[in-house]
C-alpha cells in the first residue's frame, strides 16, 4: 500500500511517500517559506520523481498537533483536501509520537519536545527498547521544571531529545541537574517518513479515520483566543 504522509507542525515541511514499511522518499524543506507554499508542491514533485500519481495512495496521513496551530491546520486542511470524495482513509498522527519515531531502536528514555513559547514546552516521555516504543508520559504542555521532576522518576536511564525545542529543553533540563545524550542532528527535527510509519500502524489496528473526520490537536488554546478571553476577564 502506498502511504503519502505529511508533517507541517514546525519550522521546516516535511513529505514522505512510503510502500508497507517501506521509505521510497523523503522530501524535507526549511527555507523559511511557509507550509501552505510548499505542502502540495512537495507532494506533486515527490509523487512525478516516483512515478506515481495521487490515485495511487492508498492512505494519507499527516501529524495534527501539537505544534504552530497554522501549520497543524495546513496539514489537515491539504490531507482533507486531497482525500476528499475519494473513499481513501486517514491517519490523524501525534506530532510528539513521530518525533519519538525518529530515535526508534535506540536504548532509553525519548522525549520529543516542541518551544510552546511561554516558558513551556509540549512534551512527552517515551521508553523505546527492542520491542519499541512504549508511551511512559503522553502529549502535554510542561514547564521545564515539570519535565525534570518527571524524568528524575526514571533516573538512570539514557535521556535522548527530540524535537524543535531541543536546544531549550536540553540547556533548561542540565540547569536543574538532568542530564540528556546528543542526538544526531539529522533526526532531531520532524519526518514525514516516522508520521508514515506509525500511520501504517494504525491502519493495522483500524485506527484511521475519514477525510471529514480528521482534525488538528490542540493541547492550548490559539494565542489569539487566549488574548479574547484575558480582554475579557479585564473589561469584566
Amino acid at each position: 500500500m502506498i502511504i503519502m504522509a505529511f508533517d507541517s507542525t514546525a519550522k521546516s515541511a516535511s513529505v514522505s511517500v512510503l510502500d508497507g514499511e517501506r521509505v521510497l522518499a523523503v522530501y524535507n524543506v526549511d527555507n523559511g517559506l511557509t507550509q501552505s507554499e510548499l505542502l502540495l508542491p512537495m507532494a506533486e514533485d515527490i509523487l512525478k520523481s516516483l512515478k506515481l500519481k495521487f490515485s495511487d495512495v492508498g492512505l494519507f496521513a499527516c501529524s495534527v498537533g501539537p505544534g504552530s496551530f497554522t501549520g497543524v491546520r495546513i496539514g489537515v486542511s491539504l490531507v482533507k483536501g486531497l482525500a476528499f470524495g475519494r473513499n481513501v482513509p486517514c491517519a490523524a498522527v501525534s506530532t510528539l509520537e513521530a518525533l519519538a519515531e525518529n530515535l526508534n531502536g535506540l536504548k532509553g528514555l525519548i522525549v520529543p519536545v516542541m518551544d510552546a513559547r511561554r516558558g513551556q514546552v509540549y512534551g512527552a516521555i517515551y521508553e523505546s527498547s527492542e520491542n519499541g516504543l512504549n508511551c511512559l508520559v503522553p502529549d502535554g504542555a510542561f514547564a521545564i521544571s515539570e519535565l525534570a521532576d518527571m524524568l528524575r522518576d526514571f533516573s538512570g536511564m539514557p535521556i535522548y531529545l527530540v524535537g524543535d525545542g531541543y536546544e531549550v529543553a536540553k540547556r533548561g533540563l542540565s540547569e536543574l541537574g538532568i542530564n540528556t545524550e546528543s542526538t544526531p542532528e539529522l533526526l532531531v527535527l520532524e519526518n514525514a517518513a516516522s508520521v508514515g510509519k506509525i500511520a501504517l500502524r494504525k491502519y493495522e489496528r483500524g485506527e484511521c479515520t475519514t477525510d471529514l473526520e480528521i482534525a488538528p490537536t490542540y493541547l492550548r488554546m490559539p494565542q489569539a483566543e487566549r488574548e479574547r478571553l484575558e480582554r475579557e476577564k479585564q473589561n469584566g
